[in-house]
């Protein structure tokens, strides 16, 4: 959903890791009549009225030719899950995509991770939390993230919280086998977004004409991880997963989509537990 506030429609929009979210994103924005470039590292698709171009951003000599746009949509992903991974796709090829451009974006989003932050013992957060991150993730991420807000070419990060959605039934598929356990009673959440809900964030703070440096995406409803995981069981027909430590490494926390909201955006999934119920 585009946002209510004035809005700068950019026409040209280069999506840089056009994978899952970027793809829908892609799609969502050459349905409204503009003209996308998505970049990939493997074999462009077609017949989708989206202009393919093949390049890896950790090989800038890959990147030659790429067109003038005025906005771009900077949302990769790495091959491993590894510190070195990370930091060449996400610090090293962000610049060597804008050193890349033949002209200056005028917007440029960051599809960034709520990994920037560290516990906050199930308290609400914003963007205005001082970043903490526990892990390599999103200690790359963050500097990505700064790197991008001192060069002039409109830098605005989205921190998402985890997404699910087809194609991404991970935690059903553990729930369904019996491999997920849950901090039964200690108030220990869960923050979400489904796919499609981040593609249309992306596609509304695109179009804000005076973003915020930062946004939270986001569903409407931190969960906590054992009314989730619950609900999903009685949904799959499963076994209510055993009492055990919440997910390592991610840190207690509600994530507030305030900010996002002020901008007109809505979830067509506010709860992820009515998302999931549509997957299955």
């Amino acid at each position: 959903m585009l946002a209510t506030s004035p809005a700068q429609r950019y026409e040209t929009v280069l999506i840089a890791g056009a994978g899952d979210v970027g793809t829908r994103l892609a799609r969502r924005l050459v349905a409204e009549g503009r003209k996308v470039h998505a970049l990939r590292r493997g074999v462009a698709r077609g017949g989708d009225g989206i202009a393919w171009l093949r390049g890896d951003l950790t090989r800038p000599e890959s990147l030659a030719g790429l067109p003038g746009v005025d906005a771009v949509v900077f949302a990769p992903a790495p091959d491993a899950r590894d510190e070195s991974a990370y930091r060449a796709v996400f610090v090293d090829g962000l610049r060597h995509l804008i050193d890349a451009l033949p002209e200056r974006p005028k917007r440029t989003l960051f599809v960034s991770s709520s990994a920037v932050y560290g516990d906050h013992a199930g308290e609400w957060i914003d963007e205005d939390t001082p970043p903490a991150p526990p892990g390599f993730n999103g200690r790359v991420l963050l500097e990505a993230e700064r790197w991008l807000a001192a060069r002039n070419v409109g830098g605005v990060s989205v921190r998402f919280a985890g997404l699910y959605g087809p194609g991404r039934t991970q935690l059903l598929d553990r729930i369904r086998e019996g491999k997920a356990a849950v901090p039964r009673g200690q108030q220990v959440f869960a923050n979400r977004i489904h796919v499609d809900d981040a593609a249309a964030a992306l596609a509304c703070v695109l179009d804000v004409a005076v973003p915020e440096p930062v946004y939270l995406g986001v569903d409407d409803t931190p969960l906590p991880i054992d009314v989730l995981y619950d609900h999903l069981a009685h949904l799959l027909g499963a076994p209510l997963p055993p009492d055990g430590p919440g997910p390592a490494g991610v840190g207690n926390k509600r994530l507030s989509n305030a900010r996002l909201r002020a901008t007109g955006f809505r979830c067509m999934w506010p709860d992820a537990r009515e998302g999931y119920a549509a997957l299955i």
